[in-house]
């Protein structure tokens, strides 16, 4: 009996220093993107995407690294859509030890961080539609969807079998590298379509688009295009187009944020006529995520399809972490991050791309998404398969 009691005590004793150990052990990964402004949503929707993908590991027992099982636990950074505050942020992150970063999101941070991010010898990646958001030269960027040269074709021609009157579009969008390597190409396949394309552009912050909108409706368009612009700044240039008497269609040629510029326009019946590219296709398996959110992180998730859009990244990122059985080796993580298939349990499958536009083979695309909202009714999300 004695024997007995010594032996429970000692397996007690295990089990606590084991469980010890493990509270003790995290291994630390980073987040960025804008968590505030008018693309904040963006932001959010990339800690949240990192965030679920940890917690799914964590729920599975962690990672182990250096024969410990190890908590991921990810830091968070608003690198508040500048350049500068990217790079800010990944020598942030550095000084914290993080190699492993799972954004930014737009052009201008993505231009900031590459540089510095290969000084620290850490892996980020960025969902943004530059024409150099991959460049051969830093092998340890990733791509987490493509940008509008891989679909604005297939999106034109969607919209226009819905909005068959469209001739001619003005396309606004803010007037540094998030905004203008997205306009011009939109505006490149609008015109390859046969509608004549104008473009506009803002300074990136402007609350007030009352100047702007009287220059678009001066070239009298059929539709206007907020292209990239932040939700936040689309939802405000779709209610004061709305308040200037414009009725024509509007358009979203550059990421998501429906549900955004909904609330801030005013609801179904303000945007009326709508069209806009979707990150992903929308399906209930694709929002079954929300569920698995809400289970395992207690909370309501934010960001809407850009979440979902952001997840098979983090995800297969995780993976590669528990292959590699380490944070601190971008290298090492890369390594295994490239020998995964493209393929997640919501999203499906998809494939590696880039090298045709980029030269680099570190971009994820999956089956994408044309959504339509008309007469204030939505009509539903098409879904377009990738292909190389």
């Amino acid at each position: 009996m004695k024997t007995s009691v010594t032996l429970l005590a000692a397996a007690f004793s295990l089990a606590a220093t084991v469980a010890a150990q493990a509270q003790d052990c995290t291994a630390k990964v980073g987040a960025m993107g804008p968590m505030s402004g008018g693309a904040a949503q963006w932001g959010l929707a990339m800690a949240g995407a990192a965030e679920l993908a940890a917690a799914e590991v964590n729920a599975t027992g962690g990672v182990t690294i250096n024969g410990k099982k190890c908590k991921i636990v990810v830091v968070s950074y608003d690198s508040k859509y500048t350049a500068d505050g990217a790079a800010a942020g990944a020598n942030a992150l550095a000084s914290e030890g993080i190699k492993i970063i799972i954004g930014p999101v737009g052009s201008p941070e993505a231009t900031g961080i590459k540089p510095v991010a290969a000084r620290n010898e850490q892996l980020t990646w960025n969902a943004a539609y530059a024409k150099n958001a991959l460049e051969a030269k830093y092998p340890l960027v990733f791509h987490i969807a493509p940008g509008p040269g891989t679909w604005s074709d297939a999106m034109v021609k969607h919209a226009l079998k819905h909005f068959p009157q469209i001739k001619s579009v003005a396309l606004v969008a803010p007037n540094d590298q998030g905004g203008t390597d997205i306009a011009s190409v939109d505006a490149v396949a609008y015109r390859n379509n046969g509608v004549k394309a104008t473009e506009e552009y803002y300074q990136r912050g402007t609350t007030n688009f009352a100047p702007i909108i009287t220059r678009l409706l001066a070239t009298n368009p059929d539709a206007v295009d907020t292209a990239s612009s932040p939700p936040g700044d689309a939802g405000v240039i779709v209610k004061q187009l709305r308040l200037a008497g414009f009725k024509g269609p509007i358009g979203r040629m550059g990421g998501p944020g429906t549900e955004e510029i909904l609330r801030v326009s005013g609801g179904m019946d303000v945007l009326k006529d709508f069209y806009w590219f979707e990150t992903v296709a929308v399906t209930d398996q694709m929002r079954e995520i929300d569920n698995i959110y809400r289970k395992l992180l207690g909370k309501e998730p934010v960001g809407g399809t850009a979440l979902w859009g952001n997840l098979p990244a983090a995800r297969m990122t995780m993976k590669a972490i528990v292959n590699a059985g380490t944070v601190e080796d971008a290298a090492k993580v890369a390594a295994e991050l490239r020998k995964l298939p493209v393929e997640d349990p919501n999203m499906g499958k998809g494939l590696w791309a880039g090298q045709k536009q980029y030269g680099i083979n570190q971009e994820l695309f999956f089956a994408f998404g044309v959504g339509i909202i008309k007469d204030g009714k939505e009509v539903g999300i098409a879904r377009i398969e990738p292909t190389n």
